[in-house]
């Protein structure tokens, strides 16, 4: 294993115990994530509200560090509960009229990116099925159901099923050759591929961070372009949407100009510390260098698993984080709960095996996946 990610094996007990290929499902986090909650937990029962203002001041520099994974501004990200938070702000803050269409691959997505809109239907607003007959989005396909009614196309970066990696930047430009505003399901490539939110034209990323970015669960954030923001009601608003928030001796309703006005109430600050340590390792280590690494493993999985006749998918040109793959004549419910007694994690997810190694996974942790298949004799 290279070097400098040898090191950062420590930092995640975990694998001492499990061969863990399952960051698109739920991750491991990490020691100094761990230390980070720890550390503000200490605080809390030795001081009470002594330090509000540093854990706020903390708050701000957690949010930079997550604008910055995303190359987008501090004033452009909320922090939200989860993906499906954020999604559903963005559904519900819009001012939809009867007869306007999103476009989304519903029978592909996974459902934090299609209940949101569908639920907007008793509104008068269509939900157009893109379809994607190879298991992704491609801005062709997205393309042929864009009507002059389509307001919005929605779709996740990385399909959580297939693996399949979406364009954004050629999505992105379709978008806005068309006057069309795009919004990314961004939890399966935050933390896992570099992510660029200009580059690639979105104008709104929802993503958690349980999954690639090494947190927990019940935090992550909203990016909210900082051209449509003024477009975007808050579903739900509170002390902290406003501009005089912490001023409570008087009624001053006038909500923040940024992402900032999303956020309510009082901050989920365990959460916020665990997300911020989590970025720190990840920027530390480095999006592209993380990126590099993932794909030299999924190379290793692919050429092992077609080495035994398995059927692979997807290609190396459509791959983010994750492989998924059939092995012939087995089934794949018992070959998973023969993986998941051998102390393997991963997922089965529409009758394949899912399989999502991160930066800290090894050359020989591969292999090993690749003979438990090969020594796998049906009951």
């Amino acid at each position: 294993m290279p070097a400098p990610f040898e090191s950062y094996r420590a930092e995640f007990p975990v694998l001492k115990e499990q061969l863990y290929l399952n960051h698109a499902g739920v991750a491991p986090t990490s020691v100094r994530a761990a230390a980070a909650v720890k550390a503000w937990m200490d605080d809390v029962v030795n001081h009470g509200v002594l330090h509000e203002r540093g854990w706020e001041a903390h708050s701000e520099k957690v949010r930079g560090l997550a604008a910055r994974i995303i190359g987008a501004s501090p004033q452009e990200v909320a922090f939200v509960r989860n993906t499906s938070h954020g999604l559903g702000l963005v559904a519900e803050g819009l001012d939809w009229r009867p007869g306007d269409e999103v476009a989304v691959a519903t029978r592909l997505e996974y459902p934090s990116n299609v209940y949101p809109w569908q639920h907007l239907q008793d509104r008068g607003v269509g939900v157009r099925e893109i379809p994607a007959p190879r298991g992704g989005v491609t801005p062709e396909a997205v393309a042929s159901v864009l009507t002059p009614r389509t307001r919005l196309v929605a779709v996740s970066s990385v399909q959580f099923a297939t693996g399949h990696r979406t364009d954004l930047e050629a999505l992105g430009a379709l978008c806005e050759r068309a006057g069309v505003l795009l919004c990314v399901d961004g939890i399966q490539s935050v933390g896992c591929i570099p992510v660029d939110v200009k580059r690639s034209r979105a104008h709104f990323l929802s993503a958690d961070s349980h999954k690639w970015m090494l947190g927990i669960s019940g935090i992550g954030f909203l990016y909210v372009a900082k051209d449509v923001l003024p477009r975007v009601r808050p579903a739900l608003v509170g002390w902290r949407s406003t501009t005089d928030a912490w001023n409570f001796n008087r009624s001053h309703f006038e909500l923040r100009p940024d992402a900032a006005k999303f956020e309510e109430g009082s901050a989920a600050y365990p959460g916020i510390y665990a997300l911020g340590a989590a970025l720190e390792l990840l920027l530390e280590v480095g999006p592209d260098a993380i990126g590099a690494r993932i794909g030299a493993l999924l190379a290793r999985l692919d050429a092992g698993l077609r080495g035994l006749g398995c059927d692979v998918g997807p290609e190396p040109q459509d791959r983010a984080g994750i492989l998924t793959f059939l092995s012939p004549g087995v089934n794949v419910r018992a070959l998973g709960a023969y993986l998941g007694e051998r102390r393997v994690s991963h997922s089965v997810r529409r009758g394949r095996i899912r399989l999502s190694p991160h930066f800290y996974n090894t050359d020989e942790e591969m292999d090993r996946l690749v003979e438990l298949v090969r020594a796998y004799r049906p009951g």
